[in-house]
C-alpha cells in the first residue's frame, strides 16, 4: 500500500466521523430579547405599560405622621377649660390607576387603599386597610365608590377652602354612584345619581356645571336628597338630626326644628377659584351653601364633629342652613402659607333637656377660621403644621361649644 492510498482513507475516515458528530451536534437557540416594562407617557408622568397589554398603570400613594392635639370640653368635666388631648397618626394610602385607549374613550379603573391607626383614643397599634375609592371611567361616564359629585373634583374643581385639614367642606362623604360629564372648551356639566343607603329604589340625584379657564375657574351644584335622614351620619336616626356629647350631662338632644328624617330636602352649592390673581402661584377661592331643608350635605363635619384621636368633643350632625367661607394660600418657593374663614348658620333647633322639651329656638351662629405652613425639605417630603379654631354660638340657656385643634405632620408622596 502506498503513501498516496494511506492518506486517501485517512481523509475518508475523518469525514465520516465529522459528518457524525454533525448529526449529534446541539444548536443553539438564540434567546429571546427580554420585554422591559415600557414607559406610558400618554397619561402623564409615572404611568408604565403593563408587560404584554396596552394598559398603562400608575402606582402612587403617600405615608404620613401626625403630631395632633386638640382642648375640648369633657363630658365629665364641662366646667374645666384645660381640657386638652394630644396624640399621633400614621396613615398609609394606596393608588393603582390602569387607563387605556378604546373606540369609545379612555377607559380608566382607579382603587384606593388605606390604612390609619387609630380608634377610641390615640390607637398606635396595628389598622386595617379598607377601600377608600374603587371606580370604573369611560369617556364620561363614572360608575363606583368614591367622592360624592356634591364634593368632588368633577370639572376640575373640588370643594372646601384650601386647607389640609380644616377646609370647612359641606357634606363631606363618599358615595356609590353612576354620573355622567360632558366636558367642551372648558366647560362641563355632570348629571349624578348617588346610593343614599335607605333602602329603597329612588336615588339621590345630583347636578355640577362649572367652568375652568386661565383664571381660576367657578362651579355651581346641586342636590335632590330623596330622603334626609339616610344613615350615612351616626346622628341621622330616622328621627333627630343632630346630637351632643354632652348628652345626659348638660342637655340631650339637638335636632333642626320640625324635622322629618323621611322628607327630602333641596341644596345648593357655588364656588369661584381666582389663581395668580394677586401674585404668581396664589389662589384666593371663595365659596358658600344654602340648605332650603335640613340635609345631611349641609353637615360641616369640621365644626359640628369636632374630634380627635376618636373622641368626639363637639357636637355632631347638625345641618347649618348657610355658610360663606374665603381662602387663600400663596407658594414661596419651596413654603406654601394659606389661611381662611368661613361663617354660617343652622336650622332654627329644638333642644330637649331631661323630661323637658323647648322648641322653635333660634339657630346657632358659627364660625371656624384656621391657617396652615409648609415647607418641602426635598422632593416628595413635606413638613407642615397647622391650626384652626371654631365656635358655636348655641341658642340662650344653653353653654357655647368652641374648639382649637393643631397638628404637625410628616408626609412622604410617591
Amino acid at each position: 500500500m502506498d503513501i498516496k492510498t494511506v492518506l486517501l482513507g485517512s481523509a475518508a475516515v475523518l469525514i465520516a466521523v465529522s459528518g457524525a458528530r454533525a448529526a449529534d451536534a446541539v444548536v443553539m437557540v438564540e434567546p429571546e430579547p427580554a420585554e422591559y416594562v415600557r414607559v406610558c407617557d400618554v397619561y402623564g408622568a409615572g404611568f408604565f405599560y403593563i408587560p404584554g397589554t396596552e394598559t398603562c398603570l400608575k402606582v402612587g400613594g403617600y405615608v404620613r405622621m401626625r403630631f395632633q392635639g386638640n382642648d375640648h370640653e369633657n363630658n365629665s368635666d364641662l366646667d374645666n377649660a384645660d381640657d386638652t388631648r394630644f396624640g399621633t397618626r400614621v396613615r398609609a394610602r394606596l393608588d393603582f390607576d390602569a387607563r387605556e385607549e378604546t373606540e369609545l374613550g379612555t377607559l380608566r379603573a382607579k382603587v384606593r387603599v388605606q390604612a390609619t391607626n387609630t380608634g377610641a383614643g390615640f390607637n398606635t397599634g396595628d389598622a386595617n386597610y379598607g377601600m377608600d375609592e374603587a371606580y370604573i371611567q369611560l369617556g364620561g361616564l363614572t360608575i363606583g365608590y368614591l367622592d360624592t359629585v356634591w364634593t368632588s373634583n368633577d370639572g376640575g374643581f373640588s370643594d372646601g377652602l384650601l386647607l389640609e385639614e380644616a377646609d370647612w367642606a359641606a357634606g363631606d362623604s363618599q358615595q356609590n354612584r353612576i354620573s355622567y360629564t360632558f366636558a367642551s372648551n372648558g366647560f362641563s356639566a355632570t348629571l349624578s345619581a348617588e346610593d343614599d343607603g335607605t333602602g329603597d329604589f329612588v336615588p339621590d340625584v345630583l347636578g355640577k356645571l362649572a367652568y375652568k379657564g386661565s383664571f381660576g375657574g367657578i362651579y355651581l351644584i346641586g342636590v335632590y336628597d330623596e330622603e334626609s335622614a339616610s344613615g350615612r351620619y351616626t346622628g341621622f336616626d330616622g328621627r333627630r338630626l343632630g346630637y351632643t356629647a354632652l348628652d345626659g350631662v348638660a342637655f340631650g338632644n339637638i335636632t333642626a326644628n320640625d324635622y322629618d328624617g323621611s322628607d327630602s330636602a333641596f341644596a345648593l352649592k357655588a364656588g369661584i377659584q381666582l389663581e395668580n390673581l394677586f401674585a404668581e402661584k396664589s389662589i384666593l377661592k371663595i365659596e358658600g351653601h344654602y340648605a332650603f331643608d335640613p340635609t345631611e350635605y349641609a353637615v360641616v363635619d369640621d365644626v359640628f364633629r369636632a374630634e380627635i384621636g376618636g373622641n368626639t368633643s363637639g357636637l355632631r350632625d347638625i345641618p347649618s342652613q348657610f355658610q360663606i367661607g374665603a381662602a387663600y394660600s400663596q407658594k414661596f418657593g419651596k413654603v406654601t402659607a394659606a389661611l381662611n374663614g368661613v361663617y354660617g348658620q343652622t336650622f332654627d333647633l329644638d333642644v330637649t333637656y331631661p323630661r323637658v322639651a323647648f322648641v322653635d329656638l333660634d339657630g346657632a351662629d358659627y364660625y371656624g377660621v384656621g391657617a396652615n405652613l409648609s415647607y418641602d425639605i426635598t422632593k416628595n417630603f413635606q413638613v407642615l403644621g397647622e391650626v384652626n379654631y371654631r365656635d358655636v354660638d348655641l341658642p340662650a340657656g344653653i353653654d357655647d361649644f368652641d374648639e382649637t385643634q393643631g397638628l404637625i405632620q410628616f408626609k412622604r408622596t410617591f
